[in-house]
């Protein structure tokens, strides 16, 4: 079969940073899917293990973890899926990549496909929706519901992949008054047609953007980029007994004595948790794609798909990982086809 992978961790302007190759077919287990892939996204996830995850020599590493497409067959015990149904899901980081015209997945972490989206658009979504949904309901324990209780959210870098999907559920699911950054006027229009009810400019002092909106303290951030640049900010502007969510890897320390103070509670998000560890509640995720997916059809959320590179190849991904290691991208990049 068709793939893209690589056998060296090269710069993303090597042409050998990532290849075009031929692979075995894989082979599925008593829970897995075999996925014919249709479709697929490229998460900031994607360049830091091309560059820090160097292959055995002489074998090939396929990145990948978002895709939508087609089940072809099923392992002894699947339960949940048949041939020929349309599905979506952001795979396992313990596991080949779905950058593979098939993929292998344990059926516990997929859903179904959302009736009104095709392909490309729906492959934006999975793994954003997971870290989202799970950082906004499990982590940082906010009521859903439409009541005002008088809480905040900040996001940090609410116009990237995740970010565009947790300012939509935030906005459509809660009650909260929703703050996203963006440094850029096409990016801070992306943030308020998204449904942010203020946007601001994380470049400046995030305290004093949020007194210039007249907001003096916030209840709850996420900080989903540069969370070591922002730190001393955030602490100061989360409200006592405030908590904090993060989902990327700071340059340096955090000091956590800062938050001893204000009984500020710190809460790491890694969407690939569950299925590294088939910790219990694993099918967790495969209800909230399908509870995203309802969410899409009803109209309630909407892809965020930012730009269609074209089919899945080494050239296109490479230009896609270019582009996420550029901090420019608005939204999702997709691939499609091969």
């Amino acid at each position: 079969m068709k793939a893209v992978g690589y056998s060296q961790s090269l710069p993303i302007d090597h042409p050998e940073s990532l290849l075009d190759i031929e692979l075995p077919e894989p082979l599925i287990g008593d829970h897995d899917l075999l996925v014919e892939v249709r479709a697929v996204s490229v998460n900031p996830v994607d360049t830091k293990v091309r560059k820090n995850a160097q292959p055995p020599i002489g074998e090939y590493k396929v990145l990948g973890w978002d895709a939508t497409g087609i089940v072809k067959a099923v392992g002894p015990k699947v339960t949940l899926f048949k041939p020929n149904d349309r599905v979506w899901y952001a795979g396992s980081i313990a596991r080949a990549g779905s950058n593979s015209e098939h993929h292998v997945v344990d059926e516990r972490i997929v859903g179904r496909l959302p009736h009104s989206l095709d392909f490309a658009a729906a492959a934006a979504l999975p793994l954003t929706s997971i870290t989202a949904w799970e950082l906004l309901f499990e982590r940082l324990q906010v009521v859903e519901g439409k009541a005002d209780r008088g809480q905040t959210l900040l996001i940090i870098g609410a116009a990237g992949g995740v970010g565009s999907i947790l300012t939509q559920l935030a906005r459509q699911l809660t009650g909260l008054t929703v703050i996203g950054t963006a440094s850029r006027p096409e990016t801070t229009e992306w943030v308020k047609a998204l449904g942010a009810h203020h946007v601001i400019d994380h470049s400046k002092p995030l305290s004093e953007e949020l007194e210039r909106i007249g907001i003096s303290e916030v209840t709850f951030v996420a900080s989903l980029t540069q969370t070591d640049q922002h730190y001393d900010q955030i602490v100061a502007s989360l409200a006592p007994q405030g908590r904090l969510a993060l989902i990327d890897d700071p340059a340096k320390p955090l000091d956590i004595m800062q938050l001893k103070r204000k009984s500020i509670s710190l809460h790491w998000e890694l969407m690939f948790t569950r299925p590294i560890f088939h910790t219990a509640d694993m099918i967790e995720q495969h209800h909230l794609l399908n509870r995203v997916s309802d969410l899409i059809d009803q109209g309630v959320l909407k892809t965020t798909l930012g730009e269609n590179f074209g089919k899945i190849n080494a050239e296109n991904l490479r230009r896609a990982h270019a582009f996420i290691e550029s901090g420019q991208a608005k939204g999702k990049i997709v691939l499609e086809g091969f």
